[in-house]
């Protein structure tokens, strides 16, 4: 399998969902893809079908700018969730949605999605939640209102891509204050103990292979309470040097 984790895969500030090679992230994509591939769009929330067919027919159309052409595609929501084995082993390129990190966890989870992806020799692409969504065990960052409390569950089991856990739209994010806390300062920074976390602006990304796992792009690293800058702007860091 290749893993590439995004933040966000997209041009910043576009009209439309464009997407950027920022960091050579087209390029190793278009490399790692076959010519014509068959896509999975996998959603975020199982009972969004809207959001979902929109968010994936811009996924397509911003791959297939990109010199990117798909054979075929498909989505997977709660509608055809019966038939998530099915449309895994059909795919070459399998697109993990963002959006609510718990509501897509609970959703994996329904459909054995870390059983099913045992052995995939595809691609994966995580956006933004997949990105989270896709490490072993998954730090739930909170982000919506009453998520702060000591009650909501902070972490969970994900889909065992990966060790990495990334927080997605640093650049964004960075400030944002929930139910009166600083999110970094007052909540992450204390839930990194013993943890390493990875804070992304949008256009950064791990590229993981069987051989190797990369940080391509600006990047910090939480650990044990400490925010420390790994990489700057194309940069691309070997994590076995790290």
């Amino acid at each position: 399998m290749i893993l590439f984790l995004t933040s966000s895969p997209f041009v910043d500030g576009a009209d439309r969902a464009i997407l950027s090679n920022a960091n050579g992230f087209i390029d190793r994509l278009l490399e790692a893809l076959p010519p014509y591939c068959r896509i999975l769009f996998v959603c975020s929330d199982p009972e969004r079908h809207d959001l979902t067919c929109q968010f994936g027919a811009d996924v397509v159309s911003a791959c297939a700018e990109a010199g990117i052409w798909f054979s075929s595609y498909h989505v997977l929501t709660g509608e055809n969730a019966d038939c998530a084995e099915e449309l895994v082993t059909n795919s070459d390129f399998i697109v993990l949605a963002g959006g609510h990190v718990p509501t897509q966890n609970a959703f994996f989870q329904d459909i054995h999605l870390r059983e099913i992806l045992e052995g995939y020799p595809g691609v994966v692409m995580g956006i933004s939640a997949g990105s989270m969504n896709s490490a072993d065990e998954v730090y739930v960052q909170p982000e919506e209102e009453g998520e702060s409390s000591p009650d909501f569950q902070r972490f969970a089991q994900g889909l065992g891509l990966t060790d990495i856990n990334v927080l997605p739209h640093y650049q964004k994010v960075k400030d944002n204050i929930l139910d009166g806390r600083r999110l970094f300062e007052d909540i992450t920074y204390a839930d990194s103990w013993g943890r390493v976390f990875f804070a992304l602006p949008d256009g950064s990304y791990f590229y993981q292979t069987e051989e190797e796992l990369l940080l391509c792009g600006k990047a910090w690293c939480i650990e044990n309470g400490i925010l420390e800058l790994l990489t700057q702007e194309e940069e691309v860091l070997d994590m076995a040097n790290l």
